[in-house]
């Protein structure tokens, strides 16, 4: 597949941006292509609308979440504990797309919502295959969704707010999925 041009990459990096720092409606198409220093037509010439730019940005979301999967699929410590282990916002590409999907799909865009609810699942499917039971298999999703949700606000998480480590979770995600012997009379 051909590299997309550079001016294509600046513009869906700068609505991106847009999406994460100032949320959906500041991510215009003026103010786009102004942040991308590409004129207007410029912009139309590669994301005919906003629309357009939207599906751009999920589309880049998919790619780089099905190579997240493919990492945790072959992670040798398992599928759950890659999923605990890797979900601090580390302010990766995926992060980024991640959080201005979250921005789109908080703003009513179906499509967001679909991609967001497509991984959501697909991460779970991969978690249920090493953890078979259903309960167990969601505590260590929902432990993987809060990590990721306080890793992205702003502050001190996870140690200095609640005391916890992420090594610390992760031999929770070993006691839960049965893999460490419980150390509890």
């Amino acid at each position: 597949m051909p590299r997309p041009p550079k001016a294509r990459e600046a513009l869906l990096a700068a609505y991106r941006d847009l999406l994460v720092s100032e949320g959906e409606r500041a991510a215009t198409m003026d103010a786009v292509a102004a942040r991308a220093g590409v004129s207007k037509g410029g912009l139309l010439y590669h994301f005919k609308s906003k629309d357009a730019l939207a599906e751009a940005l999920l589309a880049a979301l998919r790619e780089a979440a099905a190579l997240d999967r493919e990492r945790m699929a072959a992670d040798p410590e398992g599928p759950a504990r890659y999923f605990v282990r890797t979900s601090v916002n580390s302010g990766t590409d995926m992060d980024a797309f991640f959080v201005a999907a979250v921005r789109l799909a908080q703003a009513g865009h179906e499509s967001a919502l679909a991609v967001l609810e497509e991984m959501d699942a697909a991460w779970l499917e991969l978690i249920r295959r090493e953890v078979p039971d259903p309960a167990v298999a969601t505590a260590v999703m929902l432990m993987g969704e809060g990590l990721y949700h306080y890793s992205s606000l702003a502050g001190t998480w996870p140690e200095k707010t609640f005391g916890t480590s992420v090594g610390e979770l992760l031999a929770v995600v070993d006691r839960l999925s049965g893999r460490a012997a419980d150390s509890t009379p």
